[in-house]
């Protein structure tokens, strides 16, 4: 099977031609600027790895990696996104078999991942046209691409049927699409907000022994009086279920802005098996970034506040970029900020080559001349980012959390570490 996709920026111009070729299991994919954007004003690399020359740039799978190239991967649906595609796609080949036409479902491949995810929805700024100058993936007749608040219920209904393999197809038709690339596997769904914003709705998961949305809404309302630029987040209430909307930070006035994770900045790949660090990050920064010394000092703050509150899933997809102008990028808002109390202090992603995995504050300040920060302001960023965890009880409270759920984050927060950050701050 061979497709030819247009790649599309925003609402503006073709900017190029995503080529798909699958033999069997074997699939390739290849990126062609398009020459009207080689010549525009106004070009651009969609990436740092995907410079701007004529004729098709191909991109090698590494390992559990993506066969495509790294910011159109960015694209791809998360794991909950896949979910819900492998159970839709499971649903209509029984469908097809009990109507005697199985043959008429054929197997997924990274494409059809890639497509499926509603055209407002998908992260950033990328759109993508097939043959026949459809914008993928095309919402179906009457029907909403991301449904309204007053729609949480049904799209929580659907989510926990999906969870405990008891879900219709009209479960899978509803949740169809409506996925996203930031995130994991937890249970999530695209909405509308009050104000009309297009936000991400997390939902709980029937396996959650605490209240997992809402330590979240309280990570990054901590990160705000923390000092970091983080995502808007609230809590609101579905039929008694406490649900995290988290405003997309990729939509500005109804404007996409091109995003791609810490991963496409540095140009590792994706899953690629390897062990990174926070100090591959700065390099990127140094390089493309607009502010870039503003950025880094926000990374170093961002390190700070994971290590205090226990937020140790911090892959390279938990870390992303928005594009500023040109060449040049800037670090996005914060996102899933996730305290861990069962967790060991373990980072995905290390501090320094040096630090090794550790979640430590020796670690990080031991990392602060890579980052160009000096001891006093290093201490003085360490006071503001105690100072606003300290607060998490009465902030968990304000925001509608009952002293036993408090109680199941208290390993997240009290801890040596903070004891240590204290030690450092005098």
């Amino acid at each position: 099977m061979k497709r030819t996709i247009g790649v599309f920026l925003a609402d503006g111009p073709r900017v190029g031609t995503l080529h798909y070729d699958a033999q069997g299991s074997r699939e390739n994919a290849a990126f062609e600027y398009a020459a009207e954007w080689l010549a525009s004003k106004g070009r651009h690399a969609l990436q740092p790895g995907l410079p701007l020359v004529a004729g098709p740039q191909y991109h090698k799978k590494i390992a559990d990696g993506s066969v495509f190239p790294a910011v159109i991967a960015d694209c791809e649906p998360d794991g909950w996104g896949r979910q819900v595609i492998r159970r839709d796609q499971a649903k209509r080949r029984q469908e097809a078999r009990e109507a005697g036409e199985d043959g008429n479902v054929p197997a997924l491949n990274a494409l059809d991942f890639l497509l499926a995810v509603d055209d407002a929805n998908r992260v950033g700024a990328l759109r993508f046209q097939d043959e026949k100058g459809i914008f993928q993936r095309a919402p179906e007749p009457g029907r909403r691409t991301a449904p309204p608040l007053i729609e949480l219920g049904t799209l929580l209904g659907a989510s926990r049927a999906v969870e405990t393999h008891s879900e219709t197809a009209a479960d899978l038709a509803y949740l169809r699409g409506r996925g996203t690339s930031l995130g994991g596997l937890r249970p999530k769904c695209s909405v509308i907000d009050d104000d009309g914003h297009l936000a991400i709705g997390k939902f709980p998961s029937v396996s959650d022994e605490r209240a997992v949305t809402k330590g979240e809404v309280l990570a990054l309302h901590l990160a705000k009086d923390a000092g970091i630029t983080a995502a808007e987040a609230r809590l609101v209430n579905s039929d008694g279920s406490p649900i995290a909307l988290i405003r997309r930070f990729d939509r500005e006035g109804g404007r996409r802005i091109l995003f791609a994770s810490s991963a496409t900045m540095m140009g590792v790949e994706r899953r690629d098996g390897e062990d990174h660090s926070y100090t591959e990050i700065v390099d990127a920064i140094r390089v493309h970034c607009a502010q870039a010394q503003t950025d880094i000092e926000e990374l170093w703050r961002r390190i700070a506040f994971s290590v205090l509150i226990t937020n140790i899933d911090d892959h390279l997809l938990n870390h992303g970029f928005l594009h500023e102008s040109g060449e040049l990028w800037r670090l996005s808002p914060a996102f899933d900020l996730n305290p861990s109390p069962e967790r060991i202090r373990e980072f995905k992603t290390w501090i320094s080559e040096d630090a090794g995995p550790a979640a430590t504050i020796d670690g990080l300040m031991s990392a602060t001349p890579y980052f160009r920060i000096s001891p006093e302001r290093a201490k003085s960023i360490l006071a503001i980012v105690e100072r606003a965890v300290a607060t998490w009880r009465e902030t968990g409270s304000s925001i509608g959390m009952t002293g036993r759920e408090l109680d199941q984050f208290a390993d997240a927060f009290e801890h040596a570490e903070r004891a240590a950050a204290r030690r450092v701050i005098g």
